[in-house]
């Protein structure tokens, strides 16, 4: 009954403001945020539209910049988001930045810690929980793939080197670059980041696939233990 008056009152729209008619016939640059939001939620509930409850989102998230930091429970606290817009909410997050996050194709050179900071900052800058990657590399240094080993505190229970080096034996790279993010912000390197980095390192060497740095993102700047001269043992 909702999703019927929601659908009846929008149809009453002038058919340029509807959104979703807006977009096909103007293109997305032509909507506003709340208009694109309104899109993703589909329909609203009893006495609101989908746009109006976009702009409430907007409003609680404190625009998009927020948006793209909250979780799924913090969503289904703002009243007419349920499981569902929250998931629709997420899942679209999520492939935006997947989609920002590839600013190079599999092949390209990770030849330094800014390409490797440019790689997966967008993806993983903003995160509320470390995650802990692999990039795998080829005999010149060329991304094979891009693997998520773990997510969650890193510690050397959630983080094991045996696990950390399963995808570059599989994958049969020739070396490999670790990353990690500091929900923090500030990308220096604890005690256990470097204790990890030590273990990694040793891994590598009785592996045969050389780790190449650990670099740690920030919110604005990194950490590269290879610019460091940090990847010895310690």
């Amino acid at each position: 009954m909702a999703e019927h008056i929601e659908s009846d009152r929008i149809s009453r729209w002038p058919m340029t403001e509807r959104p979703r008619e807006r977009l096909l016939r103007y293109g997305a640059g032509a909507l506003s945020d709340a208009q694109l939001l309104a899109i993703v939620l589909r329909t609203g509930r009893r006495q609101v539209t989908a746009v109006e409850l976009a702009m409430r989102v907007l409003e609680r998230c404190r625009g998009l910049e927020g948006l793209g930091t909250v979780h799924g429970m913090e969503l289904r606290g703002i009243a007419g988001i349920g499981p569902a817009k929250a998931a629709q909410l997420l899942a679209a997050l999520e492939l935006g930045r997947r989609v920002t996050s590839r600013p190079w194709p599999t092949g390209a050179s990770l030849s330094s810690s800014r390409a490797v900071h440019d790689y997966l900052a967008p993806l993983v800058r903003e995160l509320k929980q470390e995650q802990f990657w692999a990039l795998l590399l080829d005999n010149k240094h060329r991304l094979l793939h891009d693997i998520t080993i773990s997510t969650g505190s890193l510690t050397m229970s959630v983080v094991h080197p045996r696990e950390a080096f399963v995808p570059a034996v599989r994958h049969s790279a020739a070396a490999v670059i670790f990353v990690h993010n500091h929900p923090s912000g500030d990308p220096a390197p604890s005690a256990e980041d470097r204790q990890l980095t030590h273990r990694l390192v040793s891994c590598g060497e009785l592996l045969g696939i050389p780790v190449l740095d650990h670099v740690i993102i920030g919110h604005t700047a990194w950490y590269s233990f290879a610019d460091h001269r940090q990847l010895g043992h310690g």
